[in-house]
């Protein structure tokens, strides 16, 4: 078996979404002090590769503690948008050519390339995003989360969300955000693994994204 990292280390100084406070590492205990380590860390359940859950959007919807730990695996999908420029739109011409995988799979994930891009400021640029009819496909399908080499599901420049609200509203399925790796899962036949921390009343966590191929 091979096992894939999808996730961002997180740092000071990494890149989180606008108008959001920075990732903080806080030495709280020292070797010289206090005989050990310890780090205060400080950030928001939606820092780093993270995931987010119906009841970010919706306070009536189901937080990430309320999915059972079975919807934080299952069988994956990476489609390869990397010909995309700036301001590309993945269609659901990008889902047709890996339509069984897409059809079989519980989780989606768009390789986008933009991870290229992490710790500059292009990384907030205009990166590919899908259209309202992948949306509508990840819907009927009944996936159980979709995820993105991204800061983000929508454009940078929506302040509204409207996939976001597209796709949670829906109470099932989760948004990943700011994987990377995923191009080395292209064509790839795997099991994704992306469990968040267990937080009372998640509205989003920090994830560990792992990808188990059998090779």
């Amino acid at each position: 078996m091979k096992v894939f990292d999808l996730t961002q280390r997180i740092s000071e100084g990494m890149p989180v979404y606008p108008g959001t406070e920075e990732a903080k590492l806080l030495p709280a205990n020292t070797y010289e002090k206090d005989g050990f380590r310890e780090t205060l860390l400080s950030m928001t359940t939606h820092t780093g590769t993270h995931m987010d859950p119906p009841a970010h959007l919706f306070p009536e919807l189901k937080t990430l503690d309320s999915f059972d730990a079975e919807h934080f695996v299952g069988r994956g999908a990476v489609i390869d948008c990397r010909e995309l420029g700036r301001g590309g739109i993945i269609t659901m011409e990008h889902i047709n050519r890996e339509r069984a995988a897409c059809d079989e799979a519980d989780f989606i994930l768009f390789c986008t390339g933009w991870s290229r891009y992490w710790c500059s400021p292009e990384y907030f640029g205009e990166y590919p995003v899908i259209d309202a009819e992948v949306a509508d496909y990840i819907i009927k399908t009944g996936k159980k989360g979709i995820g993105f080499d991204t800061i983000g599901l929508d454009p940078i420049s929506d302040a509204n969300l409207t996939l976001h609200k597209r796709i949670l509203g829906e109470n099932r399925t989760v948004i990943i955000e700011n994987l990377t790796n995923l191009e080395k899962l292209i064509g790839k036949s795997f099991t994704l693994c992306a469990f968040p921390l267990n937080i009372e009343n998640a509205d989003g966590s920090p994830i560990r994204a792992m990808a188990m191929c059998e090779e």
